[in-house]
């Protein structure tokens, strides 16, 4: 049977992003994520609950991550759970649950918290070419002006692998 890990939110940063940089130079942001949900009680009363989400940005992602956001910024996040184990201080495992970001949407005003970038988008197939995607308005342009931008200035998109490609060696 097929599996599917795929999560999607949107919410506000908590704080600052914290970016570091691997020996091999690939950066890493991590961000904390606010979402709340809102609902009446049997009272009529007003109920919030904000739930917390760690997000974890690698790569070119990750430093437009550390660059744009800031506390308060409004983004979109597509990825998937990811547990990872580890050692703390004192010698005991520990584990924490974190989101492995796919794609960000930067949301909100350019004066405040974003500006309509991508990053890691669907609108490239999620086969970007590393760079980050330029400002873009919220309403698309017309096809005819994307005709005239000069074909040579981003390469066109290699075709991903297959599954036939990928070894099977999985032991289910």
């Amino acid at each position: 049977m097929a599996s599917l890990n795929k999560v999607m939110l949107i919410g506000n940063l908590g704080r600052d992003p914290e970016v570091r940089y691997m020996p091999s130079g690939d950066a890493i942001t991590n961000v904390t994520l606010a979402t709340t949900d809102s609902w009446k009680d049997k009272n009529g009363e007003k109920q919030d609950r904000t739930e917390w989400h760690r997000v974890v940005f690698f790569g070119r992602q990750a430093e437009v991550a550390g660059e744009y956001l800031k506390k308060g910024s409004q983004i979109y996040v597509e990825g998937s759970l990811t547990t990872r184990k580890w050692t703390d201080k004192d010698g005991n495992e520990r584990y924490t649950t974190e989101i492995r970001a796919d794609r960000m949407q930067m949301l909100g005003g350019r004066g405040g918290s974003g500006g309509g970038a991508s990053s890691g988008g669907v609108e490239d197939g999620g086969y970007g070419d590393s760079s980050p995607a330029p400002m873009q308005s919220a309403r698309p342009a017309p096809q005819q002006q994307q005709r005239s931008a000069p074909a040579a200035s981003k390469p066109a998109p290699q075709k991903p692998a297959s599954f036939d490609d990928f070894e099977d060696d999985i032991p289910f």
